[in-house]
């Protein structure tokens, strides 16, 4: 396996394996829905559809994509003081974390 799959793979994984380490620490027993809710936060990697190439292992996400912009971080963090709206929150910057990730492993 070359580099980009091996990290590309790795960086999938990580966005089901970090929301649901939050959910079951977080939310001990009652972890599935906040789980669920953040995975589907994945949906956010649609304005990739944007983006030309859509995907491109050495491109950072973060102020790139419209959803993945500096505004919209800007409006996940603060979404974290709403009740309603903190698992989706918490969801939308672990992707912001992971997906930043890839800036330092750029090619």
């Amino acid at each position: 396996i070359d580099n980009i799959l091996e990290r590309s793979i790795i960086h999938i994984i990580l966005h089901f394996l970090v929301p649901f380490i939050v959910a079951k620490t977080a939310w001990k027993e009652l972890w599935l829905r906040p789980f669920i809710i953040m995975t589907l936060t994945f949906v956010i990697d649609f304005d990739h559809f944007l983006a030309e190439p859509v995907f491109d292992p050495n491109r950072c996400s973060l102020g790139f994509h419209p959803l993945h912009s500096w505004p919209a971080i800007g409006i996940y963090l603060v979404s974290l003081f709403s009740p309603r709206l903190r698992i989706i929150a918490i969801g939308l910057l672990i992707h912001m974390v992971l997906d930043g990730t890839d800036c330092f492993w750029t090619d």
